[in-house]
């Protein structure tokens, strides 16, 4: 490979433009037990509010968060739910990351106490998939997200990759 590659600077990040802003309804955690990679566990997802300058609706109920809870204090997500748009649409949203912080925080965290988002790191990549005409450029669209856990909902601002 050319040394002229690793001489030029690296271009300007991508930009991100706010998207939407989602709050999901959670259910009580549901522990699988152990496994090889850490403690794997769900939590089912009910409905929720969608709203911002590109996206809005709801959250229908019957996703669900697949966790594992690694030895080593990250909680990898992976959630999988659809949202109705105002106009009737149907996506599927998949949403995959990372949750993690200080041990004291994630304590508190997981006992259902207020904790400030700046606090622990929660991001996850979003993908949208549907087939209805009007959002059809959902399927080409990546999404970042800033989370906050609350003891029965999930926030999460959504920002889309240019």
């Amino acid at each position: 490979m050319s040394d002229l590659f690793f001489q030029n600077p690296f271009p300007p990040a991508p930009a991100m433009v706010p998207m939407t802003r989602i709050a999901c309804d959670v259910e009580a955690l549901v522990s699988l037990g152990e496994a090889p990679t850490g403690e794997r566990r769900y939590v089912p997802l009910g409905g929720g509010v969608v709203q911002g300058p590109e996206l809005s609706g709801r959250i229908l109920s019957g996703g669900v968060d697949w966790q594992v809870a690694r030895r080593d204090g990250v909680l990898e997500i992976a959630a999988h739910y659809v949202i109705e748009t105002e106009d009737g649409a149907r996506v599927e949203v998949q949403s995959t990351g990372l949750r993690h912080g200080p041990p004291e925080v994630m304590v508190r965290l997981a006992a259902g106490e207020p904790v400030d988002a700046s606090e622990y790191f929660f991001r996850t990549l979003v993908r949208f998939t549907t087939g209805h005409p009007a959002w059809l450029h959902l399927n080409k669209v990546m999404a970042i997200a800033r989370g906050q856990r609350q003891a029965r909902r999930v926030l999460l601002d959504l920002y889309r990759l240019t």
